[in-house]
């Protein structure tokens, strides 16, 4: 299953994507939510496909937007087909919302989460310290899933630590990656996750190419190699453990 993507707006596009990822044997898809219009779009998708699940979540690039949309969003959240809060957290990298809205926006979900006893998909780029802090200060939601996960054994480490779970993108692929396999390595099965974060970040062969979930057995079998196991086995492994997160109590 692709644990993590963004389809595409257009209704005949998704679908197109939902028969290809179909036609590659993937289950189910675990379609993101980053601002209040992509999250009604998520639950739209649910909505019309046994197959997809929503979550519902301010980036930390849109961070700036919680005083304008967080009631809406917070009453999504509460849709049948919603599975999980975010994606949310902090981008250092590129700080297109303040980092002091960025922490806002983070504590707000965090919180809700726990209040709603829903997953956490958190998103954390240059900002391990900042993350793993406000995750310490608020307590870890006990189905939290580091998403398209960049750092090395070290973070991986910590991650794991707080009882979290791992989710590897095609990064995974990529020849610069060796921090990621590394960490791939280390990540017990019941805790590891794949996902394709289409359209982006599309695994080797399609690197450079809009990326789809019908993408997601290539991320798979890298995760395979990097941890001697056969791509069926983690294929199984991967899909329990999106379900362990994602489906639980449902």
């Amino acid at each position: 299953m692709d644990s993590h993507c963004h389809l595409p707006d257009d209704p005949a596009e998704a679908a197109g994507v939902l028969d290809r990822a179909r036609a590659a044997g993937v289950a189910w898809i675990v379609s993101v939510g980053t601002d209040l219009a992509t999250s009604r779009r998520a639950v739209a998708h649910a909505e019309a496909y046994d197959d997809v699940y929503a979550t519902v979540g301010l980036h930390p690039h849109e961070a700036s937007r919680l005083g304008d949309e967080w009631d809406e969003l917070r009453a999504l959240v509460e849709h049948p087909r919603v599975v999980a809060v975010g994606e949310a957290g902090f981008d250092l990298y590129y700080e297109h919302s303040p980092r002091d809205a960025q922490a806002t926006a983070f504590r707000a979900q965090v919180e809700l989460a726990h209040e709603l006893d829903r997953a956490l998909v958190v998103h954390t780029r240059d900002a391990w310290d900042a993350t793993f802090a406000l995750l310490d200060e608020l307590g870890t939601p006990k189905r939290t899933v580091f998403h398209c996960f960049t750092g090395g054994v070290g973070e991986a480490e910590q991650a794991l630590a707080r009882g979290a779970y791992v989710s590897f993108s095609g990064i995974v692929t990529f020849k610069n990656a060796s921090d990621v396999r590394a960490a791939a390595a280390i990540v017990p099965p019941t805790r590891a996750l794949v996902e394709t974060d289409a359209p982006y970040l599309a695994p080797v062969p399609h690197r450079g190419r809009p990326n789809e979930p019908a993408f997601v057995a290539l991320v798979g079998a890298a995760v395979a190699h990097a941890t001697r196991r056969s791509a069926s086995v983690v294929a199984a492994s991967t899909e329990a453990a999106a379900a362990a997160v994602f489906l639980t109590g449902r």
